[in-house]
């Protein structure tokens, strides 16, 4: 069976979970009943055997994907020579439908705009990843769906004809609608939702309510991301929600596992976890937008990564619910999207150094607390242990932001962000002043080698840019566009001019994505370029007053998303298409946080290079401006 490109997805979701549905009403993917969750439906992984749930015209169709406008409820519009019909697919709130909601479940309206329209219904459940086909058995409503295993239970109840096929691993129907005519399919996991439409009504309506009630709103007239960009704006902060656990708070990388960032490759990895260098990005974007509950949310889970572990034992990346394991393992029953084969699950990085991650949480925890949130004086010691680690590790070889599977080595960007857990350091503790005690002394001493370091052995005059690693006068990181972004450097010093001209000229593509390195990785094959870099240098250019190229470039990338302004991980320039797991935070962030950076340059009439360029991230804001009264620390004990 032939593979649907990843722009021709859209994501339903509930906090817990997250569907894919193609633009021919197939759910192509769910894990149940968390997104770490084996997958029920997986065809996206392997079109033969991988399962799905599907609804479409018996005959030929066109089709159209929209969202129920500023929600994630996904409607599927079909348009044959006879007559149309729309697909309404949703995945209930907990938070609007009731604690005692069945949750997780999915909802899939057939509604008929104008007929005679006959339809086809194909459920074809595959457990655990497609190693476990289930039992398919007629219930009174419907069908239930029950594994070999440990007995995981899926049940579909409708008002449809569902017939059960012979060999009992899978249930069809056709049926012909009227112009106006309704029916429902309902799926619960592990417990029946009884049919009753009215109800499922008020569900729609309730679930709809929720999401316009919680998204971004504005005036047009003071709006953080107004202008031209403000609906994919808005459209990556309702991506963004969907991947936010709803107990924990963790931001899950991507929904899926295993999409190729090279088609036919094997940089295939699982992304349905929580990676910690996303938080001070993750926590700006949101508090920016006005979503101070996410924000805190996951600025106590930055904390309690802290709390919980040595700061030598912190891993880059997590699972939702917290757990340190996260053992990689390949499937080799899968044939994997498009041939790319092995489909994996689980993720060996958790077990790598990456010494980004202390900057980045350090730095996540000083923007919570410069949108007003305060720290208590236990996790301003956990802190403390937190920097004087970064002055006895900053400059050991790590994996890096990339992840190599090579050997480690000294990073530049890796220091980078050791430096940036000392400055951040060093400043929350000058201004919270003689309320915290903190080895200042050593901690301005450290910051001070680790930036002559990586400015004698980071910075190639050769190359006019600052490199990958020290010691190496050619290989240019992406990330480095970074340095003016989190405050290393201004961004009009000529040796940031120069990294952001050098990546211009040889990361760059001419549709406007950049390339995250070149040089070895230890891995065959090479990936697409990344979306995310790409933000990172319409960022940069716009810190630097290049506001015109910084726009034009934004612009381009933005020509990569889906109709539904949905962002994978990479895009291949030369097809023209997305690659690697979809839809991710990281791009969508990416993109908040440079549609951020534009807004001061976006007018009227267009855009203005004469706009005051934004400011760093955070370093010279003011902090504790927020609902703290300034507090950095807090020095009551009512609330903890």
């Amino acid at each position: 069976m032939d593979y649907d490109l990843l722009e021709e997805y859209g994501a339903i979701g509930d906090g817990d979970t997250v569907a894919l549905v193609d633009r021919h009403g197939s759910i192509d993917w769910c894990p149940l009943p968390h997104v770490e969750s084996p997958s029920v439906f997986t065809a996206i992984l392997d079109a033969d055997r991988g399962g799905r749930f599907a609804v479409r015209p018996t005959g030929s169709f066109e089709s159209v994907q929209r969202y129920r406008d500023r929600t994630n409820v996904l409607e599927t519009t079909f348009r044959t020579a006879e007559g149309g019909a729309t697909v309404t697919d949703f995945m209930p709130v907990a938070e609007a439908t009731g604690p005692n909601a069945s949750s997780p479940a999915i909802f899939r309206k057939l509604e008929c705009d104008d007929g005679p329209l006959e339809l086809e219904v194909a459920f074809e459940p595959r457990f655990d990843y497609a190693r476990d086909t289930p039992n398919v058995e007629p219930t009174a409503d419907g069908v239930v769906a029950t594994g070999e295993g440990d007995g995981e239970r899926l049940v579909l109840s409708s008002d449809l004809p569902l017939e059960v096929s012979t060999d009992g691993r899978s249930a069809s129907t056709t049926v012909t609608l009227e112009g106006g005519e309704t029916r429902w399919l309902v799926l619960g996991y592990g417990e029946s939702i009884p049919l009753d439409p009215s109800r499922h009504r008020e569900t729609l309506r309730a679930t709809v309510d929720y999401w316009r009630e919680w998204v971004h709103d504005c005036d047009g007239t003071d709006c953080p991301v107004g202008g031209q960009w403000h609906d994919l704006a808005v459209r990556s902060s309702l991506v963004l929600k969907l991947l936010i656990h709803r107990e924990t708070g963790a931001v899950c990388a991507a929904p899926t596992t295993s999409l190729p960032e090279d088609v036919g490759g094997v940089r295939n990895w699982d992304y349905r976890f929580n990676w910690i260098r996303d938080s001070a990005f993750t926590v700006r974007a949101l508090s920016e937008l006005g979503h101070l509950e996410e924000a805190r949310s996951y600025f106590e889970l930055c904390l309690d990564h802290c709390r919980d572990h040595d700061p030598a034992e912190i891993q880059p990346v997590y699972s939702l619910h917290g757990e340190n394991d996260l053992e990689e393992q390949v499937l080799d029953h899968l044939g994997g999207y498009r041939g790319s084969a092995p489909v994996r699950i689980g993720n060996a990085a958790h077990g790598q150094q990456q010494l980004d991650v202390y900057g980045e949480l350090i730095l996540a925890i000083y923007e919570s607390i410069r949108y007003g949130e305060p720290v208590t004086a236990d996790d301003w010691s956990v802190m403390c242990d937190l920097i004087d680690y970064v002055c006895e590790a900053w400059d050991e070889p790590d994996a890096g932001i990339w992840e190599v599977r090579s050997d480690p080595q000294q990073f530049v960007y890796s220091r980078v962000m050791c430096w940036v857990a000392l400055d951040r350091g060093i400043r929350l503790a000058e201004a919270a002043g003689d309320h915290v005690s903190a080895p200042l002394e050593r901690w301005r001493t450290c910051r001070d080698e680790v930036r002559a370091a990586i400015m004698e052995r980071g910075y190639s005059e050769e190359a006019n840019s600052f490199v990958r690693a020290f010691d190496d006068d050619e290989a240019l990181d992406a990330a480095n566009l970074l340095i003016p972004i989190v405050g290393f450097l201004p961004a009009d010093d000529e040796r940031v001019q120069g990294t952001i001209d050098a990546t211009i000229d040889r990361l760059a593509t001419d549709g406007g994505l950049v390339r995250r390195y070149d040089g070895d990785d230890g891995l065959p094959g090479e990936a697409s370029p990344f979306v995310v870099c790409s933000f990172w240098l319409v960022t940069a250019l716009a810190l630097a007053g290049r506001t015109d190229d910084a726009v034009e470039r934004f612009e381009a990338v933005l020509e990569y998303a889906s109709p539904l302004g949905l962002l994978a991980e990479a895009v291949d320039p030369e097809a023209g298409e997305q690659r690697g797991n979809f839809p991710q935070a990281y791009s969508h962030i990416g993109l908040l946080n440079s549609a951020l950076s534009l807004a001061g340059a976006d007018d009227s009439s267009g855009t203005s290079a004469e706009s005051p360029a934004p400011a760093p991230l955070g370093r010279d804001e003011p902090i504790g401006d927020g609902d703290s009264n300034g507090e950095i620390v807090r020095r009551s004990t009512d609330s903890d």
